[in-house]
């Protein structure tokens, strides 16, 4: 990331050395968390060959993909693990064990045997791989926005929440610039024989530092102040979370659809769009995908700072407009070929895609009170994610399959969009309220 983080000689209650240290701590993690999932989409013509029986390529690269998604189906069960361990634990212990239990199964991937090597044993090893992934990355993300919002000045929770999908961006442009590189400087043949498992084994060293440095944090002092409050009153089971929040946790997933949808269009599956479908090499669609991702992540924090001055409902309604108006003119310049058009389609994408996940990491933490904040906010994104993020690169896919339509994908987060336009406007504005006082509530 090129920008630099907010400085000041005091922000809020908390020094500026504390605030730095915190939103560090909680990028190091999210970079594995999301580098790993995107390595596994970069590499996802590589992983067809190598882990299916040579046959039809579609049909390896949708297994591919169902096991994508499958790893997605886990999340929501880590978010509901995790999320109820930090709640009771504190945060930051639970995020240092994501993390390390992320980068140890990404690592093992980069050491299975192929297909040839060991048969039906591989896509097996890879799926049982992908669910620990998934599962502890169900505990990550929303614990380390909660992490960071709990520490950041009332009116400047964006600002600071925002370097999480920042982080997500780069790491996304992290793992297609290794990708490049690969292209570029290995013959194909190395690439599919040994070269797409550098990147999985790079998971190893990334974790321990992202480990090491949450290990020495300290805990949140909202968290501190709740588990003070909660030795009197107990923590609430998990079903009295559903129950009490259960209507602000749907609204809120209807939104995070189009965050979740998105994000894998954009960051993922366009990569594989731009080789299979359109048939640009996979060098220059690695090119366009690193300018791309590394312009999302650029975009994040000043995003940020425009949701702090206009509010999450306008935000929120403007990322839906984005998304639903310019998927259509992205798709059409894309399907027509070449370098320009690829990069531009990418561009247009991104746009919708950093609003709707720079509002929608501070709406995890604002919209739920502490004492289940990462319970509710990790359960509510994470099934987000299973059911729209997982299956993105999958159903979009099959859409052009089945229709043979190229724009299919473009009139899915359309119509996605229009969904999450609705759940918008019957959110609270949650801009500037207290946080040791939130509480679900949505518009009547």
């Amino acid at each position: 990331m090129s920008a630099t983080l907010p400085q000041s000689a005091t922000v809020g209650v908390l020094p500026e050395e504390t605030l730095r240290k915190v939103t560090i701590a909680a990028i190091a993690g999210t970079v594995i968390e999301w580098f790993d999932f995107a390595i596994y989409g970069f590499m996802a013509p590589t992983i067809a060959t190598t882990f299916f029986a040579a046959g039809n390529r579609i049909t390896n690269l949708l297994q591919t993909f169902a096991i994508f998604a499958i790893a997605f189906a886990l999340r929501p069960f880590g978010g509901a693990f995790f999320g109820r361990m930090g709640d009771r634990i504190g945060r930051k212990r639970v995020l240092a064990l994501t993390v390390g239990l992320m980068s140890a199964a990404t690592a093992a991937m980069g050491l299975l045997p192929s297909y040839a090597q060991i048969g039906i044993a591989a896509p097996l090893l890879l799926t049982l791989a992908r669910c620990i992934q998934g599962f502890s990355a169900g505990g990550e993300y929303a614990g380390a926005v909660t992490y960071v919002i709990e520490h950041a000045p009332q009116d400047q929770r964006s600002r600071y929440s925002s370097w999480m999908p920042a982080a997500t961006f780069a790491s996304f442009a992290l793992a297609a610039l290794l990708s490049y590189l690969m292209e570029a400087l290995l013959p194909h043949a190395d690439v599919l024989a040994w070269g797409w498992r550098i990147p999985f084994l790079a998971a190893a060293p990334m974790g321990l530092v992202a480990m090491y440095i949450r290990r020495r944090l300290d805990e949140s002092p909202i968290f501190q102040r709740a588990l003070a409050d909660r030795q009197a009153t107990g923590h609430p089971p998990l079903g009295q979370v559903l129950g009490g929040h259960g209507r602000t946790m749907f609204l809120l997933g209807a939104y995070i659809s189009l965050t979740a949808l998105s994000f894998y269009i954009f960051s993922t599956y366009m990569s594989t769009f731009l080789q299979v479908v359109v048939h640009i090499p996979g060098k220059q669609v690695f090119l366009t995908s690193v300018v791309a991702l590394a312009f999302a992540a650029a975009m994040a924090p000043p995003l940020g700072r425009l949701c702090d001055r206009i509010g999450r409902r306008a935000t929120m309604m403007l990322s839906a407009a984005l998304l639903g108006l310019l998927a259509g003119p992205a798709y059409l310049l894309a399907s027509h070929g070449g370098l320009e058009n690829a990069l531009l389609a990418q561009l247009l994408l991104a746009v919708g895609a950093v609003t709707a996940n720079v509002v929608t990491a501070v709406l995890l933490s604002e919209l739920f009170p502490t004492i289940v904040r990462y319970t509710a906010s990790a359960i509510t994104y994470n099934v987000s994610y299973a059911i729209f993020g997982g299956t993105a690169p999958l159903v979009a896919t099959y859409l052009i399959a089945a229709t043979g339509n190229k724009l299919a994908p473009a009139y899915y987060i359309a119509g996605i969009a229009v969904v999450a336009l609705v759940a918008a406007w019957r959110m609270p504005e949650t801009a500037g309220t207290s946080l040791d006082h939130a509480a679900g509530r949505t518009r009547n």
